[in-house]
């Protein structure tokens, strides 16, 4: 039998109603921000990806599936949907429209990863981008977005904040690090020992118990703001605190993409429980943070940027650990049984016009007797019966059942839409 891929899955019927809805509310909180929606290709040159999220990053030196095309060119399914968002915005030229730019976009992304919970190979994402403002203002809006996002599913999250210094400032706090992780060299992961003097921010944001405990002590990025990333920071606590949006500052949150300046926030929520020790996990659900020189990077003019992704996967699964439930689509407000062939091909002609008028209706397109026909209406969860034959037809009436109360009454089946 053929399966699907590691760290992929399926969403099936029964689960496509959480979606819905989280997908729904996403569109609305987006729209009260005054962001329209964005698409863009699943694939992109890999060289987009290697200059926009950087080329010292695992995302582009481990996880990314690229790929040669027929004409030998390296393409890669994206990774990520900002550098995307970055790409399409300046090749159709939307910088020169009045800003902010405001965009919201819903995407898959491809990273080869170690499955596990929260975790998968293709993943999907809500993210949002805000183009020509590098105001405090402006990503304190960001952040009340993703704030609104989460009160409206019912997700209770933590808010927590750091700065990481600009093109001024990051070079000498760069170098701290690397004299700071230097002393502990042979103890640092392997992965850790790669970065050290390539990206040894990333060394904060690992996962490996020995790297983590050597990251307490190292230097504090806030030791080694500029007077500009100071200010932009305090003005944004400030901007947070009047809005009542609750955060704490985390020196530790660095993200894991190359094209982050100054602010970076992360939103945490419970995901998962142990099924044998009860020990809830929380993952990061939400995450981003500004990127002034992005669009520099990837060509474009220069203009600020600011937004975030939220994983789609660990949204539900935290709206599904707040015990918040909703059901599954409701079945066919009625069902129609013919008996014979001329019976059923009316039933066919029924059902279509009762649709045409925006009522979900069903009827029997496998052969089954009657008796059949009924207890699958049942199954279905249908709220009405029909059932059809030959004086049925000759007449124009039939007996339409309530399948709640059994209750019976004799209607005009041109008519039912109006009693139903």
């Amino acid at each position: 039998m053929i399966i699907k891929p590691r760290g992929t899955t399926d969403i099936l019927p029964k689960d496509t109603p959480i979606w819905q809805k989280t997908e729904q509310t996403a569109r609305e909180v987006a729209a009260l921000y005054g962001y329209g929606e964005i698409r863009f290709p699943t694939f992109e040159q890999t060289e987009l990806f290697a200059r926009g999220v950087g080329d010292t990053t695992d995302v582009v030196q481990k996880e990314m599936y690229t790929f040669l095309d027929k004409d030998g060119r390296s393409m890669t399914l994206r990774p990520e949907g900002t550098a995307c968002v970055v790409r399409s915005v300046i090749e159709n030229g939307l910088l020169g429209e009045a800003m902010p730019l405001k965009l919201y976009y819903f995407t898959s992304c491809f990273r080869y990863e170690k499955p596990a919970a929260g975790r998968y190979r293709e993943f999907y994402q809500f993210g949002t981008e805000l183009f020509g403002a590098e105001t405090p203002a402006s990503d304190a809006q960001v952040i009340s977005l993703a704030d609104t996002l989460l009160k409206r599913l019912k997700i209770k999250a933590d808010l927590q904040i750091n700065s990481i210094g600009c093109k001024s400032c990051r070079p000498k706090y760069r170098e701290a690090l690397i004299s700071y992780f230097k002393q502990y060299e042979n103890e640092l992961c392997d992965t850790c020992k790669g970065r050290l003097n390539t990206n040894p921010m990333r060394i904060l944001d690992c996962k490996s118990p020995i790297c983590g405990q050597i990251a307490k002590n190292a230097p504090k990025v806030t030791e080694y703001l500029c007077e500009d990333c100071r200010t932009h920071m305090d003005k944004l606590k400030s901007l947070l605190d009047d809005t009542g949006i609750s955060y704490e500052v985390d020196f530790g949150i660095v993200r894991g993409l190359d094209y982050y300046t100054k602010t970076v926030f992360e939103f945490i929520a419970p995901i998962d429980r142990d099924a044998k020790t009860g020990e809830v996990k929380s993952l990061t659900i939400c995450a981003g943070g500004r990127y002034d020189g992005l669009v520099e990077e990837i060509g474009g003019p220069r203009s600020p940027g600011i937004g975030f992704a939220a994983g789609i996967d660990r949204l539900i699964a935290a709206i599904k650990m707040s015990g918040e439930e909703i059901s599954a689509q409701n079945g066919p407000r009625v069902y129609i049984a013919p008996l014979g062939e001329a019976a059923a091909a009316y039933a066919q002609k029924v059902v279509y016009e009762l649709r045409q008028k925006g009522v979900y209706a069903e009827c029997d397109i496998v052969g089954r007797s009657l008796k059949s026909q009924m207890k699958y209406a049942d199954k279905i969860g249908a709220e009405y019966t029909v059932i059809i034959g030959d004086n049925e037809i000759e007449t124009g009436r039939a007996v339409l059942k309530n399948m709640k109360t059994s209750e019976q009454c004799e209607i005009e089946l041109n008519k039912i839409d109006t009693i139903i």
